[in-house]
């Protein structure tokens, strides 16, 4: 469920308002969301408070600005119009992996769909003038990465990008997320030759999101923010080809900054665009030769048994609670305890009705798992 769909709209708006400050970013706008009970209260406030909140003055003159220049319901409005679902950092169905990194964006525009599924991802990036042998690697790889259920996470561009994408929505299975450095209206979608792409994969195939608003141009400094994302959302970044100084290797950088893999395919010596996945193996990056090596190394390769996991719904706070540190990897009672809060003697309890409902497994020795289905 989005956080639109059951938080007031009077108080998503803000978050779009605020989207649309050119100075409010991830940082900032994370400052404001944990500083302010609501947006609707940040969107409203006087300068003493948004300078408390670690507004600098400059920024707090263009909020000011923007907000008398406005208006949200317009603005909503539009984004009603393009079919466009709003996730903001509060929603649950925002993506767990990116929501861990050091500058998640607080409001994400979205078309399409993100899953549960989505967790088990990976980057898949390149240079957008690649070689035959580059676009064959990424649609192979791709092609059985998807077969595997992971996800492929990549940037809509030209080149490697719109391979990776192609390479799932061209088969029956797998997903695809693209991560945009501009608006996801029809009109804005960068390149324009891929706006056709990014419809086959927002129905049914995946999403296509940003958190820039509708209508934003693909300014090129853009770019480079949207690349921390393409890696946030994944557990590993896969470099095909890439120049000395690319894109690729900035999404590269931010992985291992995330503290995500990296992957690379090696290239010939006579090829510029191999210089790039060459250095990052001879840094240390794991060379890659065919999905195994990624599937290995990620420890991922039963991802359809892990997604066997229930779907439970709770009862109660409690239950709720407890299943949101549970996985399919046991955990330990007392670090249960520790990270739910909960008495250890009311949790022994909690967690002998939560098996005799077979939404949770006692697999012994005091570890807990979720079931399977």
């Amino acid at each position: 469920m989005c956080y639109s769909d059951f938080k007031e709209k009077s108080e998503l708006k803000y978050y779009v308002g605020f989207s649309l400050v050119p100075q409010i970013g991830a940082k900032r706008g994370q400052k404001l969301v944990n500083f302010f009970d609501t947006l609707e209260n940040a969107w409203k406030a006087g300068e003493s408070d948004l300078a408390r909140a670690g507004m600098e003055e400059s920024v707090i003159d263009e909020i000011l600005r923007t907000r008398s220049s406005i208006d949200l319901d317009k603005e909503m409005e539009k984004i009603g119009k393009e079919g466009i679902k709003l996730l903001t950092i509060k929603d649950e169905e925002y993506p767990k992996n990116l929501k861990e990194i050091y500058s998640p964006p607080f409001l994400l525009y979205m078309r399409g769909e993100i899953k549960n599924e989505d967790e088990y991802a990976v980057a898949v990036v390149g240079s957008r003038k690649c070689s035959d042998y580059g676009r064959q690697v990424t649609e192979q790889l791709c092609t059985e990465l998807a077969r595997n259920n992971i996800t492929i996470i990549s940037g809509l561009a030209s080149g490697i990008d719109s391979y990776a994408h192609q390479s799932v929505v061209s088969t029956k299975e797998g997903r695809t997320i693209a991560v945009m450095g501009c608006g996801i209206d029809n009109n804005t979608i960068y390149p324009a030759s891929n706006r056709s792409l990014a419809q086959r994969i927002i129905t049914g195939r995946g999403a296509i999101i940003s958190e820039y608003p509708v209508a934003t141009p693909p300014l090129k400094q853009h770019f480079p923010a949207r690349n921390r994302i393409i890696s946030g959302l994944s557990l590993g970044v896969l470099v095909v080809e890439a120049s000395e100084v690319s894109g690729a290797l900035i999404t590269a950088k931010y992985a291992l900054e995330q503290g995500r893999d990296v992957f690379a395919i090696p290239g010939s010596l006579y090829n510029k665009n191999a210089v790039g996945p060459n250095s990052l193996i001879k840094m240390g990056a794991k060379l890659v030769e065919k999905a195994e090596d990624i599937l290995e190394e990620l420890n991922i390769k039963n991802v359809s048994e892990k997604l066997e996991i229930k779907e439970i719904v709770p009862e109660n706070k409690q239950e709720k609670e407890v299943l949101k540190h549970l996985e399919l990897e046991p955990i330990h009672i007392d670090e249960l305890a520790r990270l739910t809060k909960i008495n250890i003697s009311e949790l022994n309890s909690l967690l002998m009705t939560m098996e005799m409902k077979g939404i949770i497994r006692n697999v012994g020795s005091g570890q807990y798992s979720k079931a399977k289905r």
